[in-house]
């Protein structure tokens, strides 16, 4: 909290950063590969002993979390990608 009381309006970063749930990779979220970008979050979420979902539900929780976080700032590229990460998160868990 700070000293007016209220959160601080930077958590969201704070837990991409530091998830509790996932080790990520650095910079994962920005990658231009989607096929890599899918991968790791699959290689984090099925090596975590943290997680409370699924490997498959931990991995895409944190792809959507980070994409409706970065929101308006996030590049229409970069969304584009991490869109496209999503699909093949799908594709390497047999989900369609």
């Amino acid at each position: 909290m700070t000293e007016s009381g209220k959160k601080p309006r930077n958590w969201s970063g704070k837990v991409t950063r530091e998830s509790h749930a996932l080790d990520l990779e650095e910079g994962v979220f920005t990658w231009k590969d989607p096929k890599k970008i899918a991968r790791s979050l699959k290689r984090s979420a099925e090596a975590s002993t943290r997680r409370k979902a699924e490997p498959f539900r931990s991995a895409m929780s944190m792809l959507v979390f980070y994409i409706n976080r970065a929101g308006k700032n996030l590049p229409e590229e970069q969304k584009a990608v991490l869109q496209q990460a999503k699909e093949e998160l799908r594709r390497l868990y047999g989900r369609s």
